[in-house]
C-alpha cells in the first residue's frame, strides 16, 4: 500500500517540473520575441518594406542630316512598335504572354534557330527531355561534375538527341509563339526590347493596345527608322545605322556602356553615323522604376522626356551632287562604248571649296554585275574617294616644281631641254612629245615627263649621261620627295571627319628610274580626296585645309524641315602651310592657268573658252591593273591607263577646287578623255547652277522690294 502511494506522488512532480520548464521556454521566448519587436522592429519593417530605385534609359529618334542649303538628306520615319518589358517574369509567366500575343500579331520566324527550337522542345516537353539522358549517365556525369556543371552537361546531352521527328512536332504557330519568347528573353531587365516594329498593321497595334491588361511587359508605342530622301545618293557616305535586333556591336560594348548606352541601343555604324554618333544619337528619356525586393514594379516616375539628337547640316549641296553624279554615269557609259575599255569601272570626283576645306560634292560611281539579271548596274561608290588609291600621272607635276625650287636645283626661269632620256640597261624615258628647251611653267603647262625626271635626278644628286648608269642617292631622295608631297596631303591621311581613310601604296624599290617616275605621278597611288586637298593648297596659296563633310551641329526643333539653333559652326582648319615663297606659288598657280587657258596646254580644248577662267592640270599614269578581274590574268596583272584632272576656278580668285579621278580607264592607245569631259560638265554645272542661285535670289528681292513699295 505504502509502495503504491509513494509511485503516485512521483507522477504530479515531473508533471510540474515538465510545465514549469516549457512556462520558461515560453516566457524566454515571448521576452525574445518583445526585445526583437520593441529594438529592432522599425528595422525589420523597413527591410520587408524596402524598394529600389531602379533608373531606365529610352532611347530618342537620331538627329536629322541637311545639305548646305537646308535641304533634308537623312529623316526618321515614325513607325508602330510593339514592346516587351521584363518587369521580373520568369519564364512560364513569359511563355503565357507569348502565347497571347502570337494569336494578336503574325510575327516573322526567320532568325528562329534550330538551337531555339531544341530549347522550345525541351521547355514543353521536361519529361521525355529527362528520358534523352539514363540514371546511369547522369550519375557517370555526377562523378566528373558537380552543381551547374553538372546540369550544363545534362543539358547539352539532351539537346544532342533531340531527333528531327521531335522538332517535327512543333506545329508553325509554336514556331511564332517562340520567334515571340526569343525576343522576350534577349531583352534586359526592365529595358524595353522590340518585338516587332516592321510592318505593324493598324489592326495589330490596335488589338494588341486593346489587351494590354492581359499581356504584362508588352506596350504599344512609336518607333523610328532611317528615311533617305535622295535614295541611294551619297548613301554610302552618310553610313549605316545598327537594328534594333543588333544593337550595340559586340566589339564596342564596354565603349558603349560606359557611356551610359544599352545593349539593344541603335548606334551608327559607318561614316557620318559614326563618326558623329554622340551628337546624332541625343538624351535619352529617363523614368525611374520603384521595385520591391522581389523585382515587382511598383511605380514608374518619369525623370526627364529626352530630346531627340542633334541635327547635321552637311557642307554637300545635293543638287550639285546629283548633277554630278548624273554626268559622271553618262560619260562613264559612254566611255565604256570605246576600245579597250573592258577593265573601266569606276570614276570619281571631289569638289571642295579650297578656303574652307567644305566638301562641296563627293561623288562615285562603279559598274558593277548583278549576279541574278546578269545586267551591268550602276552603284554608288563615293567611298572610293578616300578608301581607294591609285597612280594618278602627272597631276601632281606642280608639287614636283615646288619640290625642285625647295631643294635648290631648279630656279624660276630654269630651262631644261625636253628630249629623250637614253639611261644604260632602260627603256627610253620621255615626254608624250619632245619640246626641247622650255622653261618651268611651260613645263606644266605642256606636261613635259623630262623636266620633272630632270628635277627629280638632281634632288637626287645625280647627273645624265646618254647611254650611261643613273647613279642615284635614292634613299635621300625618296624621303626628300615624299615629305615634301605629304605637305600638300599626297600621300598621307587628309583629315577628312570619316573613318578608314586609306593613305595610299609606297612602292618599295630604290631603283633609280622609279624615283623619276614618282615625279610624274607614276609610282606611290593617292586618293582622289588627296588630289582635292592638292589643288586646293595650290588654290589658296598654300595652306592645306582640313576636308570636312559637315558644316554646322543645330538643336533639334519640333517643326518640321526646319533648322534648330546653331551649337557648333565647325570652322576652317590648316593643317599645314607649305615650305615655298608667295612667288614660287604664282609660277605653279600660272603653268596651272597656262594648261586650261592657253593654246598648246594639255587641257585648253575643254577649258579654253570658259567664261570662269579655270586653272588645272592632267594627268594620264601608266599603271597595272589591280581591280575585281584580277584573278583573271594569272600572274602578269594587264597595263592600263589612269586619267586624272586637278582643276581650281576662277583662276584669280578660286571659289572651287575640282579632282577627277578614272582609274583603269583604256587599254591601248586609245584615249576617250572621260577625265576631261567629266571635268569639263562638272565645272559647268557648278558655275551654272551658281547663276541659276543668283538669279533666282535677285528675283526674290525684286518681288520683295516691289511688295514693300506696294505697302507704303
Amino acid at each position: 500500500m505504502n509502495r503504491k502511494n509513494k509511485k503516485k506522488n512521483h507522477v504530479p512532480f515531473r508533471l510540474n517540473l515538465l510545465f514549469f520548464v516549457v512556462f520558461g521556454l515560453f516566457s524566454v521566448l515571448i521576452l525574445r520575441l518583445g526585445f526583437v519587436q520593441i529594438v529592432y522592429g522599425d528595422d525589420y519593417k523597413r527591410e520587408i518594406e524596402r524598394t529600389e530605385d531602379v533608373t531606365v534609359n529610352n532611347p530618342v529618334p537620331r538627329g536629322k542630316m541637311y545639305d548646305r542649303t537646308g535641304q533634308i538628306i537623312v529623316d526618321n520615319t515614325p513607325q508602330n512598335a510593339i514592346t516587351y518589358t521584363n518587369n521580373g517574369a520568369s519564364q512560364e509567366e513569359m511563355l503565357e504572354v507569348a502565347e497571347r500575343l502570337a494569336k494578336m500579331i503574325d510575327k516573322d520566324t526567320e532568325k528562329v534557330t534550330e538551337r531555339d527550337q531544341k530549347d522550345y522542345w525541351i521547355i514543353k516537353n521536361p519529361e521525355r527531355a529527362k528520358e534523352k539522358v539514363s540514371e546511369k549517365e547522369s550519375d557517370a556525369l555526377a562523378e566528373k561534375y558537380e552543381g551547374t556543371e553538372l546540369n550544363n552537361e545534362v543539358y547539352q546531352l539532351q539537346l544532342d538527341r533531340i531527333t528531327e521527328g521531335d522538332l517535327a512536332e512543333l506545329t508553325p504557330e509554336d514556331i511564332e509563339i517562340l520567334a515571340i519568347y526569343r525576343d522576350f528573353s534577349s531583352g534586359y531587365a526592365l529595358t524595353p526590347q522590340i518585338v516587332k516594329n516592321k510592318d505593324v498593321t493598324d489592326e495589330e497595334f490596335a488589338i494588341v493596345s486593346e489587351n494590354l491588361q492581359i499581356l504584362p511587359g508588352v506596350d504599344t508605342t512609336t518607333d523610328w527608322e532611317r528615311a533617305y530622301t535622295y535614295n541611294n545618293t551619297l548613301k554610302s557616305v552618310l553610313g549605316k545605322v545598327t537594328s534594333s535586333d543588333e544593337g550595340v556591336p559586340a566589339e564596342q560594348l564596354d565603349y558603349y556602356l560606359a557611356r551610359d548606352y544599352s545593349r539593344n541601343d541603335r548606334v551608327g555604324k559607318s561614316y557620318i553615323e559614326l563618326q558623329y554618333e554622340e551628337v546624332l544619337h541625343g538624351q535619352k528619356a529617363k523614368v525611374k522604376n520603384v521595385t520591391d525586393k522581389a523585382g515587382n514594379v511598383l511605380e514608374t516616375i518619369p525623370i526627364s522626356e529626352g530630346q531627340r539628337g542633334k541635327d547635321l547640316v552637311l557642307s554637300t549641296d545635293m543638287e550639285l551632287q546629283l548633277e554630278v553624279e548624273k554626268i559622271i554615269e553618262e560619260e562613264l557609259r559612254a566611255a565604256k562604248t570605246s576600245p579597250g575599255t573592258t577593265l573601266l569601272d569606276r570614276a570619281y570626283v571631289v569638289l571642295m571649296d579650297p578656303h574652307t576645306g567644305e566638301i562641296l560634292t563627293m561623288a562615285g560611281k562603279r559598274l558593277v554585275k548583278n549576279e541574278q539579271t546578269g545586267k551591268t548596274e550602276l552603284q554608288d561608290d563615293a567611298l572610293g574617294n578616300i578608301t581607294t588609291t591609285y597612280n594618278v600621272g602627272s597631276a601632281v607635276k606642280g608639287a614636283t616644281i615646288l619640290t625642285g625650287y625647295n631643294e635648290g636645283v631648279i630656279s624660276p626661269g630654269t630651262v631644261i631641254t625636253d628630249r629623250p632620256l637614253l639611261i644604260k640597261n632602260t627603256p627610253p624615258k620621255k615626254s608624250w612629245k619632245t619640246f626641247g628647251p622650255i622653261s618651268d611653267v611651260n613645263a606644266l603647262k605642256v606636261s613635259s615627263n623630262v623636266y620633272m625626271f630632270e628635277t627629280a635626278i638632281r634632288i637626287g644628286g645625280g647627273r645624265y649621261q646618254p647611254n650611261q648608269p643613273l647613279p642615284l642617292n635614292t634613299e635621300e631622295g625618296f624621303s626628300t620627295f615624299r615629305d615634301s608631297f605629304a605637305q600638300f596631303g599626297l600621300g598621307v591621311r587628309t583629315g577628312i571627319d570619316l573613318p578608314n581613310e586609306q593613305t595610299g601604296f609606297k612602292g618599295a624599290s630604290s631603283l633609280p628610274g622609279f624615283m623619276l617616275d614618282f615625279s610624274i605621278g607614276q609610282y606611290d597611288t593617292y586618293s582622289n580626296m588627296q588630289l582635292a586637298q592638292y589643288v586646293s593648297t595650290i588654290a589658296n596659296g598654300g595652306n592645306r585645309m582640313e576636308p570636312h563633310m559637315v558644316k554646322e551641329i543645330r538643336e533639334p526643333v519640333m517643326e518640321e524641315d526646319q533648322l534648330g539653333p546653331l551649337v557648333q559652326e565647325i570652322s576652317p582648319v590648316v593643317l599645314n602651310r607649305i615650305d615655298a615663297k608667295p612667288e614660287w606659288m604664282k609660277l605653279v598657280q600660272e603653268g596651272f592657268r597656262r594648261v586650261m587657258q592657253e593654246r598648246d596646254g594639255t587641257a585648253y580644248s575643254f577649258f579654253g573658252s570658259k567664261a570662269y577662267k579655270p586653272a588645272g592640270k592632267t594627268g594620264t599614269a601608266e599603271a597595272f591593273y589591280d581591280g575585281p578581274l584580277r584573278s583573271n590574268y594569272g600572274k602578269e596583272p594587264p597595263e592600263v591607263m589612269n586619267l586624272s584632272l586637278v582643276s581650281y576656278a576662277p583662276a584669280e580668285n578660286p571659289e572651287v577646287a575640282m579632282a577627277v579621278l578614272v582609274p583603269w580607264a583604256y587599254q591601248g592607245s586609245v584615249d576617250h578623255r572621260a577625265n576631261l569631259k567629266i571635268g569639263n560638265r562638272v565645272m559647268d554645272a557648278y558655275f551654272d547652277l551658281k547663276a541659276n542661285d543668283k538669279k533666282a535670289s535677285d528675283t526674290e528681292d525684286a518681288e520683295n522690294t516691289e511688295d514693300d513699295t506696294e505697302e507704303e
